[in-house]
Parts: C-alpha cells; structure tokens; sequence
C-alpha cells in the first residue's frame, strides 16, 4: 500500500469518526430537555415507506403519521374517510402564509402573478402537532355527520344501489376514525417557537416540530391564496434495540387496515433540536 493511499484511507476513516462524533453530540443535546412528551399509539406510528422497502435493513424504525384538518364535506360521498398525510388545511391562509415568509401579492386574473406565487419554494417552518384534541373530535364528528347524512338520502330512496354505496362508505369511515386512523393533526404553524408555545402550552397534547410548507394552487374561481403542508423534516424515528420485541411486529404491518392487531403505546418526546425520539412503549391487550 502507498503512503498517498495509506493517507487517504486515514483521512476517510478521520473524517467519518468526526461525522459520527458531531452526530453523537447532537443527539445528546437534543435529549438534553424534553420540549414536549405525547403518548401515541400504533395509530400514530408506522414503518416509513422507504423502510418497508429496504427489507434487507436491520435497524428499525418508525415513522410520525399525521394528518391536516379535513374541511367541510359536501355529502358523504365526497368526505368518505379520506386518509393521508399532507394537504391544505383551511388554518395555512393567506396572512399565515404572509406571516411564514412567502409573498402573498397575486393579481385576480393575472396568470403571471399567480404563477409567481405558485413557483415559490418551499420553507421549513414550525409546525404544530396536536395529538386526540379538537381537530380529531372534528374529523370524527364529520365522519358521523357524513354516515347521518347518507343514511336520511336512503331512507327517502330505499334500494337505490348508489345510496346504499354511500352508506356503506361512510359507515367505513366512521369505522376507520373511530378505530384506526391517526389522531395527530397539523393545527398551526410559526416562526418562533415561543411564540406556538405561549399559544400551545399543553406540552401533553402539543408538539412543535420543523417540517416543511408550500405554495397551494390559487383557486381560479376565487383566486384564493393558500398554502400546502408537504412534510416533517424528520421523516423516521429509530427504535432502541430494547424496544425492538414491544415495536418489531409493527414493521410487518403496512396496510392501515390491520395496524390495530398489534395494539401498542409509545412514549414519544421531542427534545431542544424539536427532534423525536422513543422512551418507552409497551404492548395493549386487543
């Protein structure tokens, strides 16, 4: 082996431990205070996509499932129990948006300006998560709504073949809220965090996290300016090893259908950086 070589590989291995060190040190001050505390459940917390495709990966970790607070359905055809992370919440308006640092300024019926507006990047922000509060009961609330509604369409139309659908899918998605969907909901968004902590104090019930918000479409018809919560900047939350016999069959669960056959709580806190991280969990009887 020649000198050249010799220092390059002592300098690559130099540089990884220094990467590793400033990593270590932190997550060490990251779990140095508990800015916030939330008790979730396998409702709350899956396997990240990207995880699930690298079977061959022998760590394991899990991923924050939340949701934006749905708006007013139309019929329960149109709400159904729609599910999914990310989407324009009716709270990320114009002045928040304003507020978070984007140019606001679109011209009504200027495509020009529209585009101008649509174009911008996205920001990393603070974003507010509140865990089985107001925006669930809301959510549920619809779904019953939606399931109420249908029901009084078919009674006036006994045997219509559409109605029944529609019974039938809203009648699932009461199922699917009540029982299995997340209860972790985007409500705000800011700058400081002090300032979403003054709002948020419940360090039980709200996390602050950094995630990241778009530009929405203007809508034509109105020419309303919005915006779009894409993500969380951290995407996947490791599992202690300790915790791997409580979590581990959770890994083996994609379909949000069966999450609930393998009942657990996990401790989650997030720490200085806003970063989350997994102290304890433990198995609940089905």
């Amino acid at each position: 082996m020649s000198w050249s070589r010799m220092h390059t590989m002592i300098a690559g291995l130099g540089l990884l431990a220094l990467a590793n060190a400033v990593a270590l040190v932190g997550v060490a001050y990251n779990r140095a205070g508990e800015e916030a505390k939330l008790r979730l459940t396998q409702r709350e917390l899956s396997m990240p996509y990207e995880w699930q495709r690298n079977r061959d990966n022998s760590g394991l970790a899990l991923g924050l499932v939340w949701r934006v607070p749905p708006g007013e359905p139309a019929d329960a055809h149109d709400y159904g129990w729609r599910y999914g992370m990310g989407g324009e919440p009716g709270w990320l308006d114009k002045a928040k948006m304003e507020a978070l640092g984007f140019d606001t300024t679109v011209v009504a019926y200027s495509d020009r300006s529209r585009a101008r507006y649509e174009k911008q990047l996205p920001r990393e922000v603070l974003l507010v998560l509140e865990f089985d509060g107001p925006a669930y009961r809301r959510s549920l609330e619809l779904a019953r709504q939606s399931l109420e509604r249908a029901e009084t369409k078919l009674a006036s139309r006994p045997g219509d073949r559409e109605l029944v659908g529609r019974v039938k899918t809203a009648r699932e998605g009461l199922e699917q809220e009540t029982r299995r969907s997340s209860r972790l909901f985007t409500v705000d968004a800011g700058l400081e965090l002090e300032a979403l902590r003054a709002k948020y104090p419940d360090r039980s019930r709200y996390a602050v996290v950094r995630g990241l918000v778009r530009p929405a479409g203007v809508d034509e018809r109105t020419w309303k300016v919005g915006g779009y919560v894409s993500g969380l900047s951290i995407e996947s939350i490791n599992v202690p090893f300790d915790l791997r016999e409580v979590l581990g069959r959770i890994a083996e669960i994609s379909d949000v259908e069966k999450r609930d056959k393998v009942p657990y709580e996990a401790t989650v806190a997030f720490g200085k950086r806003l970063e989350p991280w997994i102290v304890e969990a433990v198995k609940k009887q089905m």
